[in-house]
């Protein structure tokens, strides 16, 4: 039999992210972390300040079980989502020139005039 190492903080920290980031608009925060590697520097960001939990796993076992449920801390849950909302503050802020220089703006296309018959 085969074991693996499997971080059980992962699956759940990148469930949290996401909903973190809905609670942002959608220009610039969820569009410069739509981003892969934003989005990994973010993950990256909040893996490095939380507690993370790891077990080791059987391979074949581990199609069967719910890693999720081998990993309930609730107590930890709010120091997450406080590095979470600290992380997407800080990589905004540290790359602001890309995010408000190659991230376009949403723009109300009703009230631009259109170029459309030259």
């Amino acid at each position: 039999m085969t074991k693996t190492i499997v971080n059980l903080t992962l699956p759940i920290l990148l469930e949290e992210i996401e909903l973190a980031l809905n609670q942002y608009p959608h220009h610039p925060y969820q569009q410069a972390f739509s981003n892969p590697d934003f989005r990994q520097e973010l993950i990256a960001y909040v893996l490095s300040r939380v507690f993370s939990k790891y077990v080791v796993v059987d391979d074949e076992k581990r199609q069967h079980t719910d890693l999720k449920k081998m990993y309930q801390k609730p107590d930890q849950k709010q120091e997450r989502e406080a590095y979470i909302h600290e992380g997407i503050h800080y990589l905004v802020d540290k790359y602001a020139e890309y995010v408000y220089h190659h991230i376009p703006s949403e723009v109300n296309s009703g009230s631009i005039p259109s170029n459309w018959f030259g």
